[in-house]
């Protein structure tokens, strides 16, 4: 079969699946009361990144993991806000996107994306994202994680890092 026929094939699929859900959400009591019960709106953001890695997969995509990755972490934090009310979270929250690139890259890696580096590159933007969140929800005090210090620690953990990764491509060269 060829890529644009199954690409083609599964968006059928899909719409006839959305469809069908729609119809016994308007038609079928138990399941209104079912959604009623287990359903948040931000788990239909997280259902559609996962929807988004799904087709990369069937389409032959690993690059797609990607964008799943950024949908799917947008909807986990979106959870996290409805489910506790801390919508001013949003102000530290937004360094954990990168992060998601980061996992994206790496799960593309896994999944056979051509491309040199995606480990690395995956991994750097998820530690700088990591240091990032650290230190603006430190900053707009979501938690007092490290005391006094934190400025001077975030900074020295940055440092380290940095040494670090130039100290590993220069062994590497």
């Amino acid at each position: 079969m060829r890529r644009s026929n199954r690409t083609q094939l599964i968006l059928g699929l899909l719409l006839i699946l959305a469809g069908a859900w729609l119809f016994a959400r308007q038609n079928v009591p138990a399941f209104r009361e079912w959604l009623a019960t287990y359903y948040d709106w931000p788990l239909a953001i997280v259902a559609v990144g996962i929807l988004i890695l799904l087709l990369g997969l069937v389409v032959g995509d690993p690059d797609t993991a990607i964008p799943a990755s950024i949908v799917a972490g947008i909807g986990g934090i979106l959870y996290y806000q409805e489910a506790s009310g801390d919508w001013a979270s949003w102000a530290y929250m937004w360094t954990l996107i990168p992060g998601f690139v980061g996992v994206g890259n790496v799960l593309a890696a896994l999944l056979g994306a051509k491309g040199r580096g995606r480990w690395r590159h995956g991994l750097n933007l998820m530690v700088i994202s990591a240091v990032l969140f650290l230190a603006f929800s430190s900053l707009f005090g979501a938690w007092d994680l490290l005391g006094n210090y934190i400025p001077a620690t975030l900074i020295i953990l940055l440092g380290v890092f940095l040494v670090a990764r130039g100290l590993y491509r220069s062994t590497r060269a």
